[in-house]
């Protein structure tokens, strides 16, 4: 694997983890969730940053094997270049059916290095 496609793996990977750390010792609750403004933004953010990763590492190799890549830089770019248009359910979605199982996907091909 690249250097360079092995950091980005890392930087997916950190950033899937900063978002763990936001629900951290409490219970999933999208109430929650909706309510904190910091926490909405900053969930947003990482995913932003997982996008953009995603995104380099196809540039570095676009025949990577990442399940789900394009959707995940298809996420980033909706919600940078449409913000308006991006809802607190989407993104809840995300967090609590997606991540676990991409947060799993990355970990394997770090390890398998």
């Amino acid at each position: 694997m690249q250097p360079e496609i092995r950091a980005c793996l890392h930087d997916v990977l950190q950033a899937i983890e900063e978002i763990e750390s936001f629900f951290a010792g409490q219970p999933l609750d999208f109430t929650r969730y909706q309510q904190d403004v910091r926490t909405r933004r900053a969930t947003e953010r990482n995913l932003e940053i997982m996008g953009e990763a995603v995104g380099r590492m196809l540039k570095f190799d676009p025949a990577f094997q990442l399940p789900n890549a394009r959707q995940i830089i298809a996420t980033r770019n909706r919600i940078i270049h449409g913000y308006d248009s991006v809802s607190d359910e989407m993104v809840w979605s995300i967090v609590v059916r997606h991540l676990p199982q991409l947060k799993q996907e990355v970990a394997a091909l770090l390890a398998a290095e």
